[in-house]
C-alpha cells in the first residue's frame, strides 16, 4: 500500500520522536526519510530537532536531492539519494547517532562481523542464527557527494546491505517501510551493544576493564 507524502511525513516525525526518547539523536543529530513515489521523496529539513518534528519539518526532493519545495534538506541528503538508486526495494532511510553506534565505529576497523546471533533474523531474507551479516565501516567525510560514492562503490562491489556505519558519527539503515527501518536500528542497537560488551564495554560505554 503506497502512503500519501503527509502520511509518510507523520511516520518519520513519529521515529524522530521515538529516537529522541532513546538517546539515538541529540541536539538537531540524524535525519530521515522516505520514499513516496518514483520521483519524490520525504526527508527532515535541516538544523531539525528530531525530538521536536513536526510534519511542518519535513520537505520534498527528488531522486537527484534537489528540493521541490525550496527549502534545505540535511547536508547528508546524498546519503539517502544514493540508497534509493541503489536499492529500489527501499523505503525508508533512517540516520541516529546512538552513543553504542558511534563508539562502536571508533573501536571497529573496517567492518563489524556479526555471527551466530539469533536476532539476525530480524533482517530481511535471514532465517538462521548462523547467518553473516557485514557492516562495513566508512571514515567520515565532510564532502558528502565522495562519501556517498564510495558507499555507492562498496556496495557495487559487495553486494546489498543492512546497515553502514560512519566513523565516529552513527548509523545508516533503510528498510521498505519506516517501522521496519525502526526495527532495523533495534536490532542493530542490540547486537552493537553485544560486540562492544565482547570489546569489554559495558552498556555505559565503559570499559570494564579499567580501574
Amino acid at each position: 500500500m503506497r502512503h500519501t507524502f503527509e502520511e509518510l511525513a507523520q511516520q518519520l516525525v513519529n521515529a524522530g520522536h521515538v529516537l529522541y526518547a532513546q538517546g539515538m539523536v541529540p541536539a538537531t543529530s540524524g535525519n530521515f526519510s522516505a520514499r513516496v513515489g518514483p520521483e519524490v521523496i520525504a526527508i527532515t529539513v535541516s538544523g531539525t530537532h528530531k525530538g521536536h518534528l513536526d510534519t511542518s519539518d519535513i520537505m520534498a526532493i527528488d531522486n537527484q536531492g534537489n528540493s521541490i519545495d525550496g527549502r534545505r534538506s540535511s547536508a547528508e541528503t546524498a546519503l539517502h539519494t544514493q540508497i534509493y538508486r541503489h536499492l529500489p526495494q527501499v523505503g525508508a532511510v533512517l540516520h541516529h547517532h546512538s552513543p553504542r553506534a558511534t563508539l562502536l565505529s571508533q573501536l571497529a576497523g573496517d567492518r563489524i562481523i556479526l555471527s551466530g546471533y539469533e536476532l539476525l533474523k530480524a533482517f530481511p531474507g535471514i532465517d538462521t542464527h548462523e547467518a553473516t551479516v557485514q557492516v562495513p565501516v566508512f571514515n567520515n567525510d565532510q564532502d558528502i557527494s565522495r562519501l556517498a560514492d564510495t558507499v555507492d562503490n562498496y556496495m557495487q562491489s559487495n553486494g546489498d546491505l543492512f546497515g553502514y556505519l560512519i566513523r565516529g558519527h552513527g548509523l545508516y539503515t533503510w528498510a521498505d517501510t519506516v517501522e521496519r527501518a525502526l526495527n532495523h536500528i533495534e536490532a542493530f542497537e542490540f547486537l552493537f551493544r553485544c560486540e562492544l560488551m565482547k570489546r569489554g564495554v559495558n552498556q555505559d560505554g565503559i570499559s570494564d576493564n579499567l580501574s
